[in-house]
């Protein structure tokens, strides 16, 4: 049997991305791969949430080109993406997975044991029966992410995932992720956390006015900055 086509690497080629009279995004060239999670940092309106979803195939951009896996204009099967306040549906945690199960035509009779699989996954077994909008802030970010992962998703985008939260349903949120990248989900997230960054990214891509000012691999973008922004940036100074 043939292998399913792979939407990694997404491939960003001379991209620029306008709204009115601005340019929100011009990278020249990126690649994200597979592997450990990649993190997206930089300051407010540097551009991190358009680069998620122009990944995601959400945004089309204004000159250049996206591809995934070497094509263009792929359907999102094999991609979710996870926005930084996700709405919950007026049901239990079960049937908030059980409609994205049925979203993407799952039969009935498994649908069940995923469900159990997916609670499980982020730390919600036992919480079936529970009213997903009576979830805390973290438990409802963990029961979104189940959600997401219930397409099977090999590349999963996540906006700002740990936003708002205290620090231990934060460092719970993170858990899920280590275990999901374990899985061989290729994560990207945004974050203004530079811990979180620090915690779970194989690389970092810092943007700055819609320029990719650095893109390296954690050890070094933390330990030894190649730009004078990225050392600014990780000193707390704002970016001008």
């Amino acid at each position: 049997m043939r292998a399913p086509d792979s939407d990694l690497p997404v491939q960003f080629d001379r991209i620029q991305y306008e709204a009115g009279n601005r340019r929100i995004l011009d990278v020249e060239s990126l690649a994200i791969s597979n592997g450990a999670p990649t993190a997206v940092i930089g300051p407010n309106g540097a551009g991190k949430t358009t680069l998620l979803r122009m990944g995601m195939g959400l945004l089309t951009p204004s000159s250049g080109r996206v591809t995934w896996g070497g094509r263009e204009n792929v359907a999102p099967v094999r991609r979710a993406i996870l926005f930084q306040r996700p709405v919950m549906l007026m049901r239990s945690a079960a049937s908030n997975i059980d409609y994205a199960l049925a979203s993407i035509k799952t039969p009935r009779i498994e649908r069940k044991r995923k469900i159990f699989d997916l609670l499980a996954l982020v730390g919600l077994s036992g919480f079936e029966s529970r009213p997903a909008r009576r979830l805390s802030g973290g438990e409802q970010q963990r029961l979104a992410l189940a959600r997401s992962l219930a397409r099977d998703p090999e590349l999963l985008f996540l906006d700002e995932p740990t936003a708002s939260l205290d620090p231990a349903a934060a460092k719970s949120v993170e858990d899920v992720l280590r275990a999901v990248a374990g899985r061989g989900v290729k994560i990207v997230l945004s974050t203004h956390d530079l811990a979180t960054a620090r915690r779970l990214a194989g690389d970092v891509i810092l943007l700055h006015r819609g320029r990719i000012v650095e893109h390296s691999p954690s050890e070094i973008f933390f330990k030894q900055p190649k730009t004078e922004e990225a050392s600014r940036f990780q000193a707390g100074e704002l970016l001008i």
